[in-house]
């Protein structure tokens, strides 16, 4: 199991869009959400993956993610047992420096939300910063997407 160290900000105008080298559409859903483990379908362009995550660590900076890949029919088979706890979204990547920014534009209930994530391989690694990032949300569960699913970024 890896762990994964990312952190994430809030995205303060639409300029990755021009920037970004590849985007895809993702329809991902929450089999399980429980003492902050999660268990996600996603649909990621023609992919489809299944990925297990533990409690946040450090603070929100970390995470242990555990994730494969599976086909898109057995994707689609498990979200529909999802029912209310999907998330709709584009994620554009972005180089910047050495490293690959995710950000999220997110559709549906979560309309108007953008995100930007970036993963490193320590706590105290140098990075980037571009110029549509704004403040940094790292380790605010709000902004995790399993979180978005209950409580979605309009009723905020």
């Amino acid at each position: 199991m890896a762990l994964e160290i990312e952190r994430k900000f809030l995205v303060t105008d639409d300029s990755y869009k021009k920037l970004s080298f590849a985007c895809d559409r993702i329809v991902q859903g929450y089999l399980c959400r429980q003492n902050g483990n999660s268990v996600r379908v996603r649909i990621r362009g023609e992919k489809g993956y299944l990925t297990i995550k533990g409690p946040s660590l450090d603070g929100g900076l970390s995470r242990y993610e555990w994730e494969r890949e599976i086909s898109v029919t057995e994707a689609e088979e498990l979200l529909q047992l999802c029912k209310d706890s999907k998330i709709d979204k584009c994620r554009y990547l972005v180089q910047c420096g050495v490293h690959t920014y995710e950000i999220d534009e997110f559709y549906g209930d979560n309309d108007g939300l953008v995100v930007a994530e970036i993963e490193l391989s320590s706590k105290e690694e140098e990075f980037e910063k571009p110029a549509f990032l704004g403040k940094e949300v790292t380790g605010e569960s709000r902004y995790y997407n399993s979180h978005l699913t209950r409580f979605p970024y309009k009723e905020w």
